[in-house]
């Protein structure tokens, strides 16, 4: 019989598994309790997926010790085959994995912007003083531990308080806050707003690890409450209808079921699915046919609407093109752009008139030594100066630069 390699320490051999070998020291007295589901989860992926499992199975490991002990990121890290720091980023990451001992109850009180607006901090203080415990602490009877929520998904019930991850008081107070508390700590299990009937931590880390909730009844609590059902209700009061909607209409699948694959795996059954499949196309085709035919119909008598008007086709001129024409619109002269002459600067002023009598235009711009023209303003410059020494040997003062000098 063929073996299918599991992760870790397990392997499955046909339709059961052994260890193999037996679990570190620090992870044995958990998996003696938990191995059983642990492989019960582990076989709903496929193989070779199983890894996949790790966030089942830190719920699971959340149902024996009411959080995520080291020795649970031990037990989950050998039986996926994994190293513990892997479990860990997955175990620290998400809020719902708990890395101290959790209460009995888990209470959460919405404190975002709507539920803060309606009341929620208030309910939160209300019970942070009534408790004695502040965000994520727990009463010293192990019964209650409070936390404050980012967001409970409730805004038309805000504010809202859970209890284990359930709704348990819509529209809260802090009056009905401490009165709920304080029945979770004599032992009772208040009747919610709506939802599902409250149950304890270790039980919902059960559910959330992928179990059902064994319970009797445990899923017929708390009906939908009047906010849900606003819409709907405004809706039939007004005669609001969706256009064209028909509940009688199938649902469309992008795969056939398990059993229609079944029942399409016979001759007989594929034949039938191709002969239905040929129908389906050619009726498909046809109608698109008589689409087309009534669309040119439409159309026939507006194909000469515009004959003999001329068509703006907007200005399809090259940048440049234009550029010339709106610089010389008439082209009666010749384009003279970047061959301009040289021409004195006019002077504004007196003091302007002093200043600049002498200057010499700038002419393209280039610095002296860079045309031919600035090569001669060198030379007059230079001819025009007194040695600054009569030393025969004047070194470095004021010598005239040579042509043959290099730059």
């Amino acid at each position: 019989m063929s073996e299918t390699e599991l992760p870790g320490r397990l392997r499955r051999t046909g339709t059961t598994t052994e260890d193999e070998p037996e679990f570190s020291p620090a992870a044995a007295p958990l998996a003696e309790k938990l191995l059983t589901p642990a492989l019960e989860i582990l076989a709903r992926y496929p193989a070779g997926r199983e890894r996949s499992a790790l966030l089942p199975l830190l719920h699971l490991v959340q149902t024996e010790e009411g959080f995520v002990s080291p020795v649970g990121v031990t037990f989950c890290a050998e039986i996926l085959g994994i190293n513990k720091a892997q479990v860990g980023a997955v175990a620290t990451f998400y809020t719902m994995y708990k890395r101290r001992p959790t209460g009995e109850y888990l209470v959460s009180v919405c404190t975002n912007t709507l539920c803060n607006v309606m009341g929620g901090q208030e309910v939160y203080d209300g019970l942070v003083e009534h408790l004695g415990v502040g965000h994520d602490e727990t009463t010293g009877d192990g019964r209650i531990t409070l936390e404050h929520a980012e967001c409970l998904a409730a805004c038309d019930y805000a504010p809202v308080v859970t209890v284990n991850y359930d709704f348990a008081i819509d529209q809260a107070t802090p009056d009905a806050a401490v009165a709920m508390v304080e029945q979770l700590r004599n032992g009772e299990r208040p009747m919610p707003s709506r939802g599902a009937r409250l149950c304890t931590l270790k039980e919902m880390q059960m559910q959330l690890a992928g179990f059902a909730d064994e319970r009797e009844g445990a899923l017929t609590d708390g009906p939908a409450g009047a906010p849900t059902l606003r819409g709907v209700t405004l809706a039939q009061e007004y005669g609001i209808a969706v256009a064209d909607f028909n509940p009688d209409m199938p649902i469309a699948k992008t795969k056939p079921s398990p059993r229609e694959e079944q029942a399409q795996s016979k001759p007989a059954a594929r034949v039938a699915t191709a002969a239905k499949r040929a129908a389906s196309a050619v009726k498909a085709a046809a109608g698109a046919v008589a689409d087309k035919v009534e669309h040119r119909r439409e159309h026939a008598g507006k194909a000469t609407d515009n004959a003999g008007r001329t068509t703006d086709t907007g200005d399809l001129k090259d940048p440049e093109v234009r550029t010339a024409e709106q610089r010389n619109p008439t082209m009666g002269e010749p384009d003279r752009t970047g061959d301009s002459q040289a021409t004195a600067p006019v002077p504004e002023n007196e003091a302007e008139a002093a200043g600049t009598g002498g200057s010499v235009p700038a002419g393209d711009g280039k610095p002296a030594g860079d045309s031919q023209r600035g090569e001669s303003i060198v030379s007059e410059t230079v001819g025009e100066q007194e040695p600054a020494t009569t030393d025969a040997n004047p070194g470095w003062q004021n010598v005239p630069r040579g042509n043959e000098e290099k730059k």
